[in-house]
């Protein structure tokens, strides 16, 4: 299947026929993931590529982002644990002073297609909250997201209460988001930094595979 109608109506934030796109690929057959993987993801990332190099902003990043949501919303049910034993546990949110979800909601779905039990703290999240959730699940990762450079650091507030807290170790920090990078993941002691929701999910399948065969 020709994936690029689809990119094309994410990347213009054409919510309608995004959903109608996602719902004709699944009729004709194409596999859930696959509309994710091929389809929605890589226009989710042309997006975020032309926001880094300020060829769009924000109001043009958001109703992608609503676009991308309309696309989800059809593929969520179908992508979602079948009974099977979760691979693993992970504690997912926007830091405090950041109300965007885009990114976040897309690594949770992924990380759920993979089998990963997610919990979704929304947005605008304090450190306190993430450190409360990981301890009450017994989380194996901690997924921090920041859109914007101001919040930024942020991330690297989290990961020194949970430092202070004396538990930084048991658990496993994944970062992302537009403006993050690998070398702002070594300067705030994240273990890891992944530039999307597809490169996330491997990360984290190989990450828990290796921690349980360990």
């Amino acid at each position: 299947m020709d994936f690029s109608k689809l990119s094309q109506n994410v990347q213009k934030g054409n919510a309608r026929m995004t959903n109608k796109l996602v719902q004709e690929a699944l009729e004709n057959g194409v596999e859930a993931s696959v509309i994710l993987e091929k389809g929605l993801i890589p226009a989710l990332n042309e997006v975020g590529i032309k926001f880094k190099n300020n060829e769009i902003y924000v109001p043009e990043m958001l109703l992608a982002g609503k676009a991308m949501s309309a696309g989800i919303k059809v593929l969520e049910p179908l992508l979602s644990l079948t009974g099977a034993k979760p691979i693993g546990t992970a504690v997912i949110g926007t830091v405090r002073g950041d109300i965007h979800d885009i990114g976040k909601n897309l690594v949770k779905i992924t990380l759920r297609g993979i089998g990963i039990e997610v919990y979704d703290l929304g947005v605008d999240v304090s450190a306190q909250d993430f450190i409360n959730k990981a301890e009450e699940v017994n989380a194996d990762l901690v997924c921090l997201s920041a859109l914007l450079t101001t919040t930024m650091p942020e991330i690297g507030e989290v990961i020194k209460e949970f430092k202070k807290s004396g538990i930084k170790e048991k658990y496993i920090f994944m970062i992302g988001g537009a403006p993050v990078t690998s070398n702002f993941a070594k300067r705030v002691n994240a273990d890891y930094y992944t530039a999307d929701a597809a490169s996330a999910a491997r990360l984290a399948e190989k990450i828990l595979l290796q921690k349980h065969n360990s």
